[in-house]
């Protein structure tokens, strides 16, 4: 056995007994479950609650719409960070649009509408 082989070995058997001898705290990960996997229902229910075309949606996801089309006809199922998305935002809608540029439409919007509804009533009052 090559010397360098062995003495890797040797320092990886002190470090196993010094931790089991509670002289060495070793970094542990938790991860987190994968999510569970959405059916085509799972899709289409949670871009109605969204009141989004398929094509919005698949603008809040960063995917293409032929892909959402593609869930929602059961010819594929979302995988990997798309399918972890779709599960955050099942929990937290909220979390979905916040980053939106809808969303920002929306809520400039806002404010907009209440002061031309104000704008309105006066011009009513003048006129009349």
């Amino acid at each position: 056995m090559d010397d360098t082989l062995f003495a890797e070995l040797l320092e990886s058997v002190n470090e196993a007994l010094e931790h089991a001898r509670g002289k060495r705290n070793l970094k542990t990960t938790v991860l987190p479950p994968p999510p569970e996997p959405m059916n085509a229902h799972a899709v289409r229910k949670l871009r109605s609650r969204l009141d989004a075309s398929q094509a919005v949606f698949a603008s809040y996801l960063n995917v293409s719409t032929k892909l959402v089309q593609a869930w929602e006809a059961d010819r594929r199922t979302p995988d990997g960070a798309a399918l972890r998305l779709l599960r955050l935002a099942e929990k937290s809608p909220e979390l979905l649009l916040s980053g939106t540029a809808s969303a920002r439409t929306a809520a400039k919007r806002a404010p907009s509408r209440q002061s031309t509804a104000g704008r309105r009533g006066s011009s009513k009052a003048r006129s009349a």
